[in-house]
């Protein structure tokens, strides 16, 4: 991912917020038996790691597709983005671009015991369900934990500890304060390119520039 000083994210706590907030991600692999292979599956972090760390799972026979263990692989998270209008700027000449946060996570999986595997998927369950009304725990009776092991067999879980990241969270920080301000406003509207989540981000990452420099 090409970098700009303008929009670099060097912080290990904006890459684990941008990881809580959109565990749903791409792991891809480059492989000796098929070349680039890629999977989407939901990440948690390690809380209890010094730095970042990612717990998931993957389906057989993705841990033998990907070669997991073997090689380093690259885990692509992806937070809100959306199309940026050059009519939201002013009247001089502009191009439109497209606003995002992302990181590229680099690392060699550890595949899980059996029980370890286990607790990573509770955990992933119980991330998720929290926020229903009437959680349904993955283990929450008998019959469920009963099916949830069965099931449980046909997966592998993960321990990623990540040594390297690339990270880019680009949210108009080249721009006026006005024309922050109009775009944030286009974002939030009802228009074709609307998007709460983004204005939501530019205003975090401009609001913590803005506390940055006082």
């Amino acid at each position: 991912m090409r970098q700009n000083p303008s929009f670099t994210l060097a912080s290990d706590d904006g890459v684990k917020r941008l990881v809580r907030e959109h565990p749903w991600m791409t792991i891809v692999s480059m492989t000796d038996a098929s070349g680039l292979v890629a999977s989407h599956y939901p990440v948690l972090l390690d809380e209890t790691a010094d730095g970042i760390a990612l717990l998931t799972h993957v389906g057989r026979p993705d841990e033998i597709v990907h070669e997991l263990g073997r090689h380093e692989v690259m885990i692509i998270a992806q937070g809100p983005h959306g199309y940026i209008s050059p009519g939201w700027y002013d009247a001089k000449p502009a191009v439109p671009t497209w606003n995002f946060v992302s990181a590229h996570l680099y690392g060699t999986p550890e595949l899980l015991s059996d029980a370890e595997n286990l607790r990573v998927l509770e955990a992933l369950v119980d991330h998720f369900e929290d926020l229903m009304p009437e959680p349904r725990r993955m283990r929450g009776t008998a019959e469920n934990a009963e099916y949830a092991d069965r099931i449980a067999a046909g997966t592998v879980g993960l321990r990623i500890p990540i040594t390297r990241y690339v990270a880019k969270n680009k949210m108009s920080q080249n721009r006026p304060v006005e024309t922050v301000e109009r775009i944030i406003a286009e974002l939030d509207g009802d228009g074709p390119y609307a998007s709460a989540a983004l204005a939501a981000e530019m205003r975090r990452t401009h609001e913590a520039m803005r506390a940055a420099r006082a």
